[in-house]
């Protein structure tokens, strides 16, 4: 097995020709836990139902929720990125920083096979599984660009539906927007509003507001509001209740 410390990143044919022939992940564990959380992977495989298995920020969405590290092999410019996600200390390990490239780039990463951890963050007291200081990388900038700029450009399942948003930070706390991005999250700040509110935003359109929700999602950054009168949902509570309270016949 290569080392998992090794810079260079495999080629996609080379990683599915090992994948074949031993039939187990080129990055797997190098020890410890063989399989991953209950929760997370009861998560992967509402995914996978979904057909959504591949959906990188689906995948990372769900680590996140769970706060559990996982090893997500990420299909990315012809090559297979071993990203290992540590959302307790807002970390992944990788040999290179996959932020590093175009972020432009990052609309053709998808998820190839999502595993356990194979190494452990720093500080861990399992120091023998602790990798090189410098293939540690800051998560929240990942998750950031993965919204932004990578191939999901719908909500993400968990904060979809008939709710609206609040920002929860105010900047400098949060990763930096750019420009109608910005404003609006400024705007989100102060007010309350909708996914349709949004998209009705200077600069903005439906796309441009899922992907700034998802990314403010991800880092922690954005409170979704599921009872609130700007989604309908008082609304329509009263006028069931006013329903239940008039007399047949």
């Amino acid at each position: 097995m290569p080392d998992f410390e090794d810079s260079t990143l495999w080629r996609i044919s080379a990683y599915e020709r090992f994948r074949q022939e031993r039939g187990t992940s080129a990055f797997a564990p190098l020890g410890g836990n063989t399989v991953l959380p209950t929760t997370l992977m009861a998560d992967l495989r509402h995914l996978e139902a979904r057909r959504e298995q591949t959906d990188v920020l689906e995948v990372m969405a769900a680590c996140m929720r769970h706060r559990q590290s996982a090893l997500a092999c990420l299909r990315h410019d012809g090559l297979v990125w071993p990203v290992t996600v540590f959302p307790a200390e807002m970390l992944y390990h990788s040999p290179r920083d996959l932020c590093g490239s175009a972020t432009e780039s990052l609309a053709d990463v998808q998820v190839i096979a999502c595993d356990p951890a194979g190494v452990r963050p720093p500080g861990h007291w399992m120091h023998e599984r602790v990798a090189r200081a410098d293939h540690y990388w800051s998560l929240k900038p990942l998750l950031w660009a993965l919204a932004l700029y990578g191939p999901r450009r719908t909500l993400l399942n968990e904060i979809a539906g008939n709710v609206a948003y609040r920002v929860t930070q105010p900047r400098g706390e949060r990763p930096e927007a750019p420009g109608a991005m910005g404003a609006a999250a400024e705007q989100l700040r102060r007010e309350s509003a909708t996914l349709r509110d949004m998209a009705r935003w200077p600069g903005l359109s439906v796309e441009r507001a899922s992907r700034l929700l998802n990314g403010l999602y991800l880092c922690t950054s954005l409170m979704v509001l599921r009872s609130h009168p700007s989604t309908g949902t008082a609304t329509g509570l009263a006028e069931r209740l006013r329903n239940l309270r008039r007399p047949r016949g």
